[in-house]
């Protein structure tokens, strides 16, 4: 009982930590955004983005035994998530040239592109998990789902709202709007994932 109650208390910190993490940081990129469309300021707000989410899982990390060291998970966490967006932006880039090739040469592109994306964070984690616990694997595979339905949360909710012409102060609103949707649904799934893993040691 005072396992479970530990693990109960364990998912709800990470849950907090890592929504009001993922949703401060994406506000970096979602004013960059508003305001440019420069595919390295983007990144950069990416790295930035990534930052502030690892510092505020290490939070959580700090209750959970034989967890990593905060400084390689912030800097591991800012890393991947800058290679997510720069793999993003390569893509955006050169959309129109995508757009003139034919489907079966666009499909294995955006499949490597998506991997890149949704695979990044939770394998630079992984890299350091896996010295501490022998399912860390997992982790990649959790990451991927819980981005996968976050970034699908995030389209959602973000495509009908956002229209031409509207004021930066507005497209910054609801890219926010959608980055705490985003940042929930990551959060939920990633806690349930690590509470698997600490059972497993």
């Amino acid at each position: 009982m005072r396992t479970e109650l530990a693990a109960r208390e364990i998912w709800q910190s990470w849950f907090r930590w890592t929504t009001a993490g993922e949703f401060a940081g994406f506000l970096a990129p979602a004013l960059v955004g508003a305001l440019t469309s420069s595919p390295q300021l983007l990144v950069l707000a990416g790295v930035i983005e990534g930052a502030v989410l690892g510092a505020a899982q290490a939070v959580v990390l700090r209750r959970v035994d034989h967890a990593p060291q905060a400084r390689s998970w912030i800097g591991a966490t800012a890393l991947a998530a800058g290679f997510a967006w720069a793999v993003a932006m390569l893509a955006v880039h050169n959309g129109e040239r995508l757009n003139t090739l034919p489907l079966v040469a666009v499909l294995p592109i955006a499949t490597v592109a998506g991997a890149g994306v949704l695979l990044s964070l939770g394998t630079a984690q992984w890299y350091l998990l896996r010295h501490h616990f022998p399912g860390a694997h997992l982790w990649i595979w959790a990451n991927a789902l819980a981005w996968g339905a976050g970034l699908l949360v995030f389209t959602a909710v973000t495509t009908p709202l956002w229209q031409p012409g509207q004021s930066p102060a507005l497209i910054a609103l609801i890219g926010a709007f959608g980055g705490l949707l985003m940042a929930s649904t990551m959060a939920a799934i990633t806690g349930s994932a690590l509470i698997r893993l600490t059972r497993m040691t």
